[in-house]
């Protein structure tokens, strides 16, 4: 009898709890990345520097993420029709906030400009870079106004990799790059043409990586506080940094 009673305490108490909203189940969260090493790819450990720390932010809240990895064009266009919330690791831009909201940032990256070391000619500022070539990535928000450059040719490719054979091969006269980008990709890729590079003294803006949910998904709003909630928490405890050193110190830069 005691047991018995006991026992319908216990399941009222924890449906009632249940009810008034003290156990609440996880949602999952539909997230993009494109293929960006060190940041994002699938043969990378914990799929990345960007998706390891998205992951680690996620698991302080009541959200699970489920991180797909596709090509650029389709991650962007696949958050702005809805087939997914959002994307994992995005650059802001103007023109993305018209169907994505953004969360704080969290991690920055720095942006260098690269070229051959037998080219001589001194480089100060980006208004040197006038006549050349330069290599960019497709649908990449650099944050730098290359087309006011007179005359400055800008060469898209897919890949990182194919900007710098193409300045290996003379296609291009400068690349501009992602640091750690660039510099995996030189040392895993072309590590032997390494000491043929070297990177420019002209400074460039810091980029910020965010996640971004679509606008069109009902829960964007919610989703993006509970995440810039969950960033504080990792950034304030070192967890999160801890993370990005543990990668950055994986590979010598390039000089």
């Amino acid at each position: 009898m005691f047991n018995h009673s006991v026992s319908r305490y216990i399941s009222t108490l924890v449906l009632a709890v249940i009810c008034a909203g003290g156990v609440r189940a996880e949602e999952s969260v539909r997230l993009l990345a494109n293929t960006s090493p060190p940041y994002a790819g699938a043969s990378l450990p914990d799929q990345g520097l960007a998706l390891e720390l998205v992951r680690h932010i996620f698991m302080r809240t009541d959200y699970t993420p489920e991180i797909t990895i596709e090509n650029w064009s389709r991650a962007v266009e696949g958050a702005r029709i809805g087939v997914y919330d959002a994307l994992a690791s995005v650059w802001y831009s103007p023109e993305r906030e018209e169907d994505l909201l953004f969360s704080k940032p969290y991690l920055e990256s720095d942006l260098i400009l690269l070229k051959l070391r037998s080219n001589r000619r001194p480089y100060t500022s980006l208004d040197d870079l006038a006549g050349g070539r330069l290599g960019v990535r497709k649908d990449y928000a650099y944050g730098v106004d290359f087309d006011g450059i007179p005359n400055l040719v800008q060469v898209e490719e897919d890949l990182l990799v194919s900007n710098l054979l193409n300045l290996l091969d003379g296609k291009v006269d400068f690349v501009i790059a992602d640091q750690r980008t660039a510099t995996m990709q030189l040392h895993e890729l072309l590590n032997d043409k390494i000491n043929q590079v070297e990177v420019m003294g002209i400074a460039l803006p810091v980029v910020k990586r965010h996640i971004a949910a679509a606008r069109a998904w009902p829960g964007h709003e919610a989703m993006i506080a509970a995440f810039d909630r969950a960033l504080v928490s990792t950034q304030d405890d070192g967890s999160l940094q801890r993370i990005i050193t543990e990668w950055n110190e994986r590979y010598t830069n390039v000089k």
